[in-house]
């Protein structure tokens, strides 16, 4: 049989077995293997089958283009995750995981660039088995079952990093986190070659919050008010205020934790408020998205409609981009 003939062949004997269970499936690719033999277990499996695919290098230039044409108004977000990620995942032995803290107001990017991140590492980004998210106020809602939540906690990484050591969490609303929780995985941060027999270094944590939009947003303004860009806004001027202040936070989940005792958050990185330019971009990118022309019109309208503050100046949107998609549907 030619090899394009035995090919689909494999192809038809994986695809008849899909739907059934693992070990069905197992037998099918086996016998497409030794039909096509060329074809290792493995690479047959993974054409059909999510696959952990830890060694896969990261394509940088990808993640580039993606953040800078997508997200608007973060030159500090789209410089530092570039710069984290590419390190970490072209290091072949990482000492911990990758830890990153992202801060700001809702509606200024940080889900958005969650699923970017997502979506770059695995192939079914948010959907992928080795991506996990956790929301605070779904996931760990009554403050007296900290400790359930902590060992809960550690059972799910545990056993998630076991079965595909790039694994990713995302931790949403850390804010509304109760305090304690999060330092259930300290352990998993840390630099430890092992904990209980499984190595947690290619793992990425990614906290999402909206601690600290204050903080951003004082720094922000202090620059705009000195007649000097956001651009010119670096990291330095922004994450130690933003270490220390949600460490003093009561409301950030990160209250005295000892993730940051530690030094084990790699990043925190700053969400700068968006302005009526970015809101303009984020209109545009959603009529873009739904495959409508852009029409400078309706962009400006529906800007327009949104609220912006301080009171006197009126130069960030209060709610960022979050409401651009629902508001467009009046349009």
């Amino acid at each position: 049989m030619p090899p394009a003939g035995r090919l689909l062949l494999a192809a038809l004997a994986v695809q008849a077995v899909a739907a059934f269970e693992p070990v069905s499936v197992a037998i099918a690719i086996g016998a497409a293997s030794a039909l096509t033999g060329y074809l290792s277990y493995k690479d047959l499996y993974c054409r059909f089958a999510e696959c952990c695919r830890e060694k896969q290098p990261l394509n940088a230039s990808a993640l580039k283009l993606e953040l800078e044409e997508k997200l608007f108004g973060q030159h500090l977000a789209t410089e530092v995750i570039l710069k984290a990620l590419t390190g970490f995942r072209n290091n072949p032995n990482p000492k911990k995981p990758l830890t990153l803290s992202l801060h700001g107001w809702a509606g200024t990017g940080k889900n958005f660039v969650s699923q970017i991140v997502a979506e770059n590492l695995h192939s079914k980004g948010l959907k992928s088995n080795f991506v996990h998210l956790f929301v605070s106020t779904l996931h760990f809602p009554h403050e007296q079952q900290i400790k359930l939540y902590q060992d809960q906690l550690q059972t799910w990484i545990r056993g998630n990093v076991s079965a595909c050591a790039s694994s990713m969490f995302i931790f949403d609303e850390m804010d509304k986190l109760h305090p304690g929780i999060i330092d259930a995985i300290k352990p998993f941060l840390d630099y430890y070659e092992q904990v209980d027999g499984v190595s947690y270094r290619k793992a990425i944590f990614i906290f999402l919050s909206n601690a600290g939009g204050d903080l951003i947003t004082k720094t922000a303004l202090d620059f705009w008010r000195a007649g000097r860009k956001r651009e010119d806004i670096q990291l330095k001027d922004l994450e130690h205020v933003l270490s220390v202040g949600v460490f003093n936070n009561k409301h950030s989940g990160l209250w005295h934790s000892g993730l940051i005792d530690r030094n084990l958050i790699d990043y925190f990185i700053p969400f700068l408020p968006l302005e009526y330019t970015h809101v303009k971009e984020c209109v545009r990118a959603e009529m873009r998205a739904r495959g409508s022309t852009v029409d400078e019109d309706i962009v400006t309208r529906v800007a327009e409609e949104m609220t912006f503050f301080p009171k006197d100046e009126k130069i960030y949107s209060d709610k960022g981009c979050k409401t651009v998609q629902s508001r467009l549907d009046f349009h």
